[in-house]
């Protein structure tokens, strides 16, 4: 497909934040990451307000694995605290996903060029992404690479299912349902042999609104074509 990307996701500690955990100042990791977070690492490879990434598939390649720290965070009126963070560790999982348009973006019609975007996506994924990649927080470093979805050997190949309770799946933004409102959505995850299919954002069985939001403004003046934008980093 031109519009698939696959790639390996690995770090040494990851933090994908339960947000029941966060009352108090305490925070302990999901088992694995959620749907919003790939997205995220996603768009830190390659990411344009014309299309929209949706991440179709995570296999879980290592062991996992938690271990909890003191740490110091600094609140927001000065200071810090003390607080306990329990993080996944050594994590290491494969990724498979694909871009589609925007359909709530008419103002950035001019920018849909499928192959153009393809070809920036890939060279960017071979160079580590145009962004840093975090796992979840900005003190877990994460790398990417390409790789075959599927291929090697993986911790939980051949273990059946596990399931691994509700999840945050991730929120709907304004700019991509046509909304004007945050929302954001659960799912009750489950890891089969090691592979956990995600569901598309609309077929989510649980949304809950969180706030009115508008969507931010785009348009040829502050949005560069992929096709510009290819020419520039010296592609045909």
């Amino acid at each position: 497909m031109r519009n698939e990307v696959q790639f390996e996701l690995f770090g040494d500690y990851a933090l994908f934040t339960d947000p029941l955990t966060k009352i108090g100042g305490e925070k302990l990791s999901y088992s694995v990451p959620t749907y919003q977070a790939l997205k995220g690492i996603a768009e830190s490879i390659y990411w344009k307000p014309t299309i929209v990434f949706v991440i179709d598939e995570l296999r879980v390649m290592k062991p996992i694995q938690m271990e909890s720290k003191g740490v110091r965070p600094i609140e927001y009126g000065g200071g810090n605290t003390l607080a306990h963070y329990t993080y996944l560790k050594d994590v290491h999982y494969q990724v498979k996903a694909h871009f589609e348009f925007n359909l709530h973006r008419p103002d950035l019609a001019f920018d849909r060029n499928e192959g153009k975007h393809y070809s920036i996506l890939q060279r960017s994924l071979k160079a580590g992404g145009r962004r840093d990649i975090f796992l979840g927080a900005r003190e877990c470093q994460g790398y990417v690479a390409p790789c075959e979805f599927g291929s090697g050997d993986g911790f939980y190949d051949r273990q059946g299912k596990h399931h691994l309770g509700t999840m945050v799946h991730g929120f709907n933004y304004p700019d991509e349902t046509g909304q004007h409102q945050l929302d954001v959505r659960l799912w009750s995850a489950v890891m089969e042999n090691g592979y956990i299919q995600f569901p598309r954002p609309e077929d989510c069985p649980i949304v809950r609104p969180v706030k009115e939001m508008e969507p931010k403004i785009f348009n040829p003046d502050n949005v560069q074509s992929a096709e510009q934008l290819l020419h520039d980093l010296g592609g045909e």
